[in-house]
Protein backbone atom coordinates (compact mmCIF):
# COMPACT_ATOMS: atom_id res chain seq x y z
CA UNK A 1 0.00 0.00 0.00
CA UNK A 2 1.27 3.31 -0.94
CA UNK A 3 -0.71 6.19 1.17
CA UNK A 4 -0.43 9.95 1.98
CA UNK A 5 -2.04 11.25 4.99
CA UNK A 6 -3.06 15.18 4.66
CA UNK A 7 -4.37 17.27 7.41
CA UNK A 8 -3.68 20.47 9.71
CA UNK A 9 -1.27 20.20 12.54
CA UNK A 10 -2.86 18.21 15.45
CA UNK A 11 -5.06 16.57 12.98
CA UNK A 12 -3.60 13.32 14.30
CA UNK A 13 -1.56 12.32 10.93
CA UNK A 14 1.21 10.27 13.46
CA UNK A 15 -1.39 8.63 14.93
CA UNK A 16 -2.50 6.89 12.00
CA UNK A 17 0.54 6.90 10.31
CA UNK A 18 2.01 4.56 13.41
CA UNK A 19 -1.26 2.58 13.86
CA UNK A 20 -1.19 1.66 9.81
CA UNK A 21 2.45 0.95 10.27
CA UNK A 22 1.68 -1.48 13.40
CA UNK A 23 -1.41 -3.16 11.46
CA UNK A 24 -0.48 -3.40 7.70
CA UNK A 25 3.26 -3.80 8.07
CA UNK A 26 4.02 -0.24 5.76
CA UNK A 27 6.86 2.14 6.50
CA UNK A 28 5.75 5.58 7.93
CA UNK A 29 7.95 8.41 6.52
CA UNK A 30 7.01 11.44 8.62
CA UNK A 31 8.91 14.58 7.24
CA UNK A 32 8.27 16.09 10.57
CA UNK A 33 10.30 13.46 12.41
CA UNK A 34 12.92 13.46 9.80
CA UNK A 35 13.46 16.78 10.27
CA UNK A 36 13.83 16.52 14.35
CA UNK A 37 16.01 13.85 14.30
CA UNK A 38 18.04 16.21 11.81
CA UNK A 39 18.09 18.84 14.46
CA UNK A 40 18.85 16.52 17.45
CA UNK A 41 22.12 15.64 15.57
CA UNK A 42 22.71 18.97 15.03
CA UNK A 43 22.91 18.45 11.17
CA UNK A 44 23.43 21.10 8.55
CA UNK A 45 19.82 20.38 7.90
CA UNK A 46 18.91 20.12 10.99
CA UNK A 47 19.81 23.94 12.03
CA UNK A 48 18.38 25.07 8.74
CA UNK A 49 15.12 23.30 9.38
CA UNK A 50 15.17 24.47 12.95
CA UNK A 51 14.95 28.29 11.76
CA UNK A 52 11.40 27.40 9.72
CA UNK A 53 9.87 25.40 12.24
CA UNK A 54 10.53 27.24 15.24
CA UNK A 55 8.44 29.90 13.24
CA UNK A 56 5.86 27.70 11.97
CA UNK A 57 6.97 28.18 8.83
CA UNK A 58 7.58 25.16 5.84
CA UNK A 59 11.11 23.86 4.92
CA UNK A 60 11.84 24.59 1.92
CA UNK A 61 10.56 22.52 -1.03
CA UNK A 62 13.92 21.49 -2.49
CA UNK A 63 15.52 20.36 1.14
CA UNK A 64 12.44 18.77 1.35
CA UNK A 65 12.09 17.07 -2.17
CA UNK A 66 15.62 15.84 -1.81
CA UNK A 67 15.18 14.26 1.67
CA UNK A 68 12.02 12.55 1.04
CA UNK A 69 13.43 10.87 -2.19
CA UNK A 70 16.26 9.57 -0.67
CA UNK A 71 13.57 7.97 1.83
CA UNK A 72 11.06 6.72 -0.79
CA UNK A 73 13.92 5.04 -2.81
CA UNK A 74 15.14 2.72 0.20
CA UNK A 75 14.71 -1.30 0.21
CA UNK A 76 12.59 -1.64 2.81
CA UNK A 77 10.09 1.06 1.62
CA UNK A 78 9.70 -0.01 -1.90
CA UNK A 79 9.16 -3.62 -0.36
CA UNK A 80 6.54 -2.94 2.20
CA UNK A 81 4.65 0.38 0.77
CA UNK A 82 4.46 3.44 2.84
CA UNK A 83 2.55 6.01 4.16
CA UNK A 84 3.21 9.95 4.08
CA UNK A 85 2.83 12.08 6.73
CA UNK A 86 3.75 15.56 6.19
CA UNK A 87 4.74 15.29 2.93
CA UNK A 88 3.56 16.90 0.12
CA UNK A 89 2.55 19.94 1.94
CA UNK A 90 2.67 22.31 -1.34
CA UNK A 91 1.94 21.50 -4.48
CA UNK A 92 5.23 21.86 -5.99
CA UNK A 93 5.98 19.11 -3.65
CA UNK A 94 3.44 16.51 -4.96
CA UNK A 95 4.22 17.48 -8.55
CA UNK A 96 7.83 16.56 -7.46
CA UNK A 97 6.29 13.04 -6.17
CA UNK A 98 4.82 12.72 -9.28
CA UNK A 99 8.12 12.71 -10.61
CA UNK A 100 9.51 10.33 -8.40
CA UNK A 101 7.28 8.12 -8.26
CA UNK A 102 7.01 7.94 -12.24
CA UNK A 103 10.96 7.38 -12.74
CA UNK A 104 10.53 4.34 -9.84
CA UNK A 105 7.39 2.89 -11.69
CA UNK A 106 4.76 2.99 -8.86
CA UNK A 107 1.53 4.59 -7.81
CA UNK A 108 -0.27 6.04 -5.06
CA UNK A 109 -3.13 3.98 -3.68
CA UNK A 110 -5.14 6.43 -1.79
CA UNK A 111 -4.58 10.16 -0.64
CA UNK A 112 -6.83 10.85 2.77
CA UNK A 113 -7.27 14.58 3.81
CA UNK A 114 -8.12 14.34 7.26
CA UNK A 115 -10.31 17.23 8.51
CA UNK A 116 -11.27 18.20 11.72
CA UNK A 117 -12.09 22.05 12.84
CA UNK A 118 -9.51 24.47 14.47
CA UNK A 119 -10.33 25.11 17.60
CA UNK A 120 -10.10 21.38 18.04
CA UNK A 121 -6.45 21.65 16.70
CA UNK A 122 -5.38 24.03 19.00
CA UNK A 123 -7.01 22.27 22.10
CA UNK A 124 -4.74 19.23 21.16
CA UNK A 125 -1.83 20.63 20.44
CA UNK A 126 -1.49 23.00 23.49
CA UNK A 127 -1.76 20.78 25.57
CA UNK A 128 0.72 18.08 23.85
CA UNK A 129 3.84 16.94 25.23
CA UNK A 130 6.17 14.75 24.11
CA UNK A 131 9.47 12.91 25.73
CA UNK A 132 12.72 14.18 25.61
CA UNK A 133 14.19 10.67 25.45
CA UNK A 134 11.85 7.82 23.77
CA UNK A 135 9.05 10.28 21.65
CA UNK A 136 6.12 9.15 23.47
CA UNK A 137 3.27 11.39 22.90
CA UNK A 138 1.63 12.44 25.72
CA UNK A 139 -1.86 14.69 26.18
CA UNK A 140 -2.75 16.56 29.36
CA UNK A 141 -6.19 16.24 28.85
CA UNK A 142 -6.90 12.64 26.98
CA UNK A 143 -3.62 11.13 27.73
CA UNK A 144 -1.98 12.59 30.74
CA UNK A 145 1.00 10.66 32.24
CA UNK A 146 0.97 9.04 35.33
CA UNK A 147 3.33 11.31 37.13
CA UNK A 148 3.14 14.78 36.02
CA UNK A 149 6.14 15.77 33.75
CA UNK A 150 7.24 12.36 33.38
CA UNK A 151 7.30 9.80 31.09
CA UNK A 152 5.52 6.33 31.21
CA UNK A 153 7.46 4.62 29.30
CA UNK A 154 11.02 5.62 30.45
CA UNK A 155 11.01 8.03 33.20
CA UNK A 156 12.30 11.06 31.14
CA UNK A 157 11.29 14.31 31.14
CA UNK A 158 8.69 15.64 29.42
CA UNK A 159 8.72 19.14 26.94
CA UNK A 160 6.43 20.73 25.01
CA UNK A 161 7.37 21.64 21.64
CA UNK A 162 8.63 24.87 20.46
CA UNK A 163 6.10 24.66 17.27
CA UNK A 164 3.06 23.90 19.76
CA UNK A 165 3.12 27.15 21.44
CA UNK A 166 -0.20 28.71 20.44
CA UNK A 167 1.13 31.94 18.66
CA UNK A 168 3.09 29.20 16.45
CA UNK A 169 0.00 26.75 16.03
CA UNK A 170 -1.97 29.41 14.63
CA UNK A 171 1.01 30.48 12.27
CA UNK A 172 1.10 26.69 11.44
CA UNK A 173 -2.40 26.70 10.73
CA UNK A 174 -2.42 29.81 8.36
CA UNK A 175 0.27 28.62 6.39
CA UNK A 176 -1.22 24.89 6.37
CA UNK A 177 -4.27 27.19 4.73
CA UNK A 178 -2.00 28.75 2.36
CA UNK A 179 0.43 26.36 1.06
CA UNK A 180 -0.95 22.82 1.71
CA UNK A 181 -4.84 23.13 1.60
CA UNK A 182 -4.17 23.69 -2.38
CA UNK A 183 -2.59 20.13 -2.48
CA UNK A 184 -5.65 18.21 -0.97
CA UNK A 185 -7.26 20.45 -4.11
CA UNK A 186 -4.91 18.58 -6.52
CA UNK A 187 -5.34 15.31 -5.32
CA UNK A 188 -9.13 15.87 -5.73
CA UNK A 189 -9.06 16.64 -9.58
CA UNK A 190 -7.51 13.14 -9.95
CA UNK A 191 -9.73 10.93 -8.05
CA UNK A 192 -7.50 9.75 -5.60
CA UNK A 193 -8.74 11.82 -2.67
CA UNK A 194 -10.59 10.53 0.15
CA UNK A 195 -12.38 12.67 2.85
CA UNK A 196 -12.15 11.76 6.83
CA UNK A 197 -13.68 13.43 9.81
CA UNK A 198 -10.92 13.01 12.00
CA UNK A 199 -12.53 14.85 15.33
CA UNK A 200 -13.58 11.47 16.44
CA UNK A 201 -10.88 9.11 18.53
CA UNK A 202 -8.25 7.34 16.67
CA UNK A 203 -9.80 4.17 16.39
CA UNK A 204 -12.59 5.64 14.86
CA UNK A 205 -10.61 7.69 12.38
CA UNK A 206 -8.56 4.78 11.50
CA UNK A 207 -11.67 2.67 10.78
CA UNK A 208 -12.94 5.11 7.99
CA UNK A 209 -9.47 4.75 6.85
CA UNK A 210 -9.51 1.36 6.22
CA UNK A 211 -12.96 1.41 4.91
CA UNK A 212 -10.93 2.01 1.27
CA UNK A 213 -8.69 -1.10 2.20
CA UNK A 214 -9.09 -4.50 3.41
CA UNK A 215 -7.67 -4.71 6.71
Amino acid sequence: MRLILIGPPGVGKGTQSALLTARLGVIQLSSGEIFRKEIELGTDLGRMAKRYIDHGELVPNGVTIEMMAKQLRADDVQKHGFVLDGFPRTVKQAEALDEIMFEMGIQLDKVVSLEVAEDIVLERLTRRMGCTRCGEIYHSKDKPPHREGLCDKCDSPLFVRSDDQPETIRERLRVFHEKTAPVIEYYARTGSLQRVDASEGPEETYAQICGTYAK
